[in-house]
């Protein structure tokens, strides 16, 4: 029979997950009971895909701001504390920032403009040119800013975040002044102690300032890299992946979540003979269009995988077969000679013209975007995605 359909990803629902939870057996169980149900087989080269949170809230992830406040506090004392480049969010930081503040007298607390890492706006980029502000080098004071700027509000989320972090800190008895650069260096005119909240580029930042001065620099990832009185933590990425469980708790990263993903192997192998890849998912990696976010604002896509997932796509652009190689043909004839090429095609196509435009990004990412996606955030109640027909081409 023909084959008409390609890849497929379903949202799968499971069971509410809680602390203790054996999630390996959840995941399978809950996979071959909807295969039962919907009526489609297990197959070798099949992708479950699990969200990071469902696997933390198994281990019992979990930190309160007395512990982040109590491991801040045992790092940098009672010194005022510069807290950097942090992403705007509700629910990425604004917990964790209440914990920060609870451990010290006084941040510093510098933002980067227009935008966060990720894409959350402070200032439309336009203003900052009718204003004939540079923000490469132009350092700004919170009045400063109000003067030039006024008072904006996040396009989502509808919060004005300068005001917001600032209540956040004032709140636990701290002293909070609040200042505008993405220059690592300008936070040295203020305090020689520094939090550096960057994600993506918290390497940089780190290497940048530990050359002109810094005397005590540590980073989202090293606050609860331990256990704080029976807290969770997260050897690897400390804060970084953390998000809200309750307006005093977060809820951390999963860790050690390699033999995770191997066990989910290991079961369907022993209950279906298939070999199925498994990886666990936190943020797709994508850009959205209206408010200009960036979504990865965990510190990787996938902390974990199955070997068969790593490694990049190798694929050809059909569309450059048929309109250059095979310009010619049409028909079967041209189906034939396109899958007559990807049958034989290289196994390293990097630099090839036939593969220009396939974007070879990472498998993980690219899958758990598609993840990402198919889940949601919300309310789908969908934390297992099962994708079918991924690495499957236009000849099978």
């Amino acid at each position: 029979m023909e084959r008409v359909v390609g890849t497929v990803a379903r949202g799968l629902r499971c069971p509410i997950i809680k602390q203790g939870d054996n999630i390996e057996s959840i995941v399978v169980d809950s996979v071959l009971h909807a295969a039962q149900v919907e009526g489609f087989q297990i197959k070798d080269k099949d992708i479950v895909s699990i969200t990071e949170s469902i696997v933390a809230r198994a281990q019992g992830n979990y930190a309160t701001i007395d512990h982040i406040a109590k491991d801040v506090n045992s790092k940098f004392g009672d010194e005022t504390v510069g807290v950097i480049f942090p992403i705007l969010s509700r629910n990425r930081f604004a917990v964790c920032l209440r914990g920060i503040a609870k451990g010290v007298k006084k941040i510093v607390l510098m933002l980067s403009y227009p935008s966060d890492e990720v894409g959350n706006h402070l200032v439309d980029l336009d203003m900052l040119d009718q204003k004939g502000v540079n923000p490469w080098t132009d350092v700004l004071t919170e009045a400063q800013f109000r003067e030039l700027f006024g008072y904006n509000k996040h396009t989502f989320t509808g919060i004005d975040y300068i005001d917001y972090y600032k209540s956040l800190v004032e709140e636990q008895g701290t002293e909070c002044e609040v200042i505008f650069s993405n220059n690592p260096k300008t936070i040295l005119d203020h305090t020689k102690n520094v939090l550096t909240c960057d994600i993506h580029s918290r390497v940089r930042t780190a290497r940048i300032l530990k050359a002109n001065g810094v005397e005590k620099i540590y980073s989202l990832g090293d606050i609860l890299a331990k256990s704080v009185d029976n807290s969770g933590f997260n050897e690897e990425y400390g804060l970084l992946g953390s998000n809200k469980s309750t307006e005093d708790e977060i809820k951390l990263f999963p860790r050690n979540c390699q033999p995770t993903v191997d066990k989910i192997q290991q079961i369907f192998k022993e209950k279906t003979g298939k070999n199925v890849e498994v990886m666990i998912y936190g943020d797709g990696a994508f850009k959205d269009p209206v408010g200009k976010i960036w979504e990865l604002a965990d510190p990787v896509v996938s902390p974990a995988y199955t070997a068969g997932l790593d490694g990049t796509p190798n694929e050809i652009k059909l569309k450059y077969l048929a309109d250059n190689n095979f310009a010619d043909l049409s028909g079967d004839e041209l189906k034939q000679a396109i899958s007559d090429y990807i049958s034989n095609k290289s196994d390293d196509l990097v630099g090839s013209m036939e593969a220009q435009g396939t974007t070879p990004r990472k498998l993980t990412d690219l899958i758990g975007s598609l993840s990402d996606l198919t889940s949601g955030s919300g309310d789908k109640g969908t934390p297992i995605v099962y994708i079918q027909g991924y690495f499957d081409n236009y000849t099978k």
